[in-house]
């Protein structure tokens, strides 16, 4: 099993050590200590202040800050949480990810999905109703502009004649693409374009609030996973190298008092078992120090014991 984490700004304002070079850094450098495969940041460039107060919660870039943390770590993977591919164009996406790439030595992982917020949409210029299409096009894109030259493509709000973006990234054929979302399309999807599928955890509530389909049982991400299985094999895909990244409640959160190692663990086999090969860790977002206590105690209780 790999373990991930999401650097966890997860209020409005946020704790200042947080969103500071000192703290990311100390965070990248924690994880990678404590034996973590990597970590990443989410995307929300313009939330809106009624979002942030009704739980909502601050965000950096996440391609700056996965840069600024490359700089700091060797083997940690760079896996934002995920990048809104609708959000941007998608060769400026392509040239981000592939100078991340290459520049941390072939550790990026393209994590994307197609947004929620509508107000954030709006305020960026995108149509909100055109996420879908726009995310589509986006991948093929990005895997055509990181594997060949002189592409031409014809997309809803740009012409690309004749394009040829050097230098490429470093990994082969290009960096890991997972797509997120709990839908039926996502994972067909991750079928047709992806290395990867990144659904989260989410009671019915969140999943109503989101747009996408509850994922809050072992049954449901196990049934989600054989559909997956199903798409690749309908398409002549092999699925066993397939990358499957979700979490585990089970034991508690690392940073809790009483969080349970065993438990954890009990929860890691059953999810290994139905083809889970990443596990996002929920780490607390109160200090930089609590982060990078609760990072070592998870280093020492469920990563170095396995």
């Amino acid at each position: 099993m790999h373990y991930a984490f999401t650097y966890p700004i997860l209020s409005h304002p946020c704790h200042p050590d947080l969103v500071s070079g000192a703290g990311v850094g100390a965070v990248a450098e924690a994880a990678e200590a404590a034996g973590f495969n990597g970590f990443g940041f989410t995307d929300h460039p313009a939330p809106s202040q009624r979002w942030l107060e009704a739980g909502g919660h601050d965000a950096l870039d996440p391609f700056v800050a996965m840069a600024f943390a490359a700089a700091r770590t060797t083997t940690l993977r760079l896996i934002p949480n995920i990048v809104v591919l609708p959000y941007r164009n998608p060769f400026i996406v392509a040239k981000a990810g592939a100078t991340l790439d290459l520049l941390s030595g072939g550790r990026f992982t393209l994590a994307v999905g197609t947004g929620y917020l509508k107000r954030e949409f709006a305020v960026l210029g995108v149509d909100y109703d055109d996420r879908n299409a726009l995310f589509d096009e986006a991948l093929e894109a990005i895997k055509a502009i990181w594997t060949t030259d002189d592409v031409s493509f014809e997309g809803r709000h740009f012409t690309a004649r004749g394009i040829t973006a050097h230098p490429r990234p470093l990994s082969r054929p290009h960096p890991p693409i997972w797509i997120g979302g709990n839908t039926a399309i996502a994972r067909q999807r991750v079928a047709t374009y992806g290395d990867g599928w990144c659904p989260f955890p989410a009671p019915s509530s969140l999943a109503a609030t989101a747009g996408t389909v509850a994922m809050d049982t072992f049954e449901r991400l196990r049934d989600g996973v054989d559909d997956l299985r199903r798409r690749f094999d309908a398409i002549g895909r092999d699925h066993s190298a397939i990358d499957v990244s979700f979490g585990n409640a089970a034991g508690g959160a690392p940073g809790d008092e009483d969080f349970s190692a065993d438990a954890f663990l009990t929860g890691v086999d059953k999810l290994a078992a139905m083809g889970v090969t990443w596990l996002q860790v929920s780490m607390p977002g109160d200090s930089v120090a609590h982060v990078c206590e609760a990072l070592d105690r998870f280093g020492s209780l469920v990563i170095a014991p396995g």
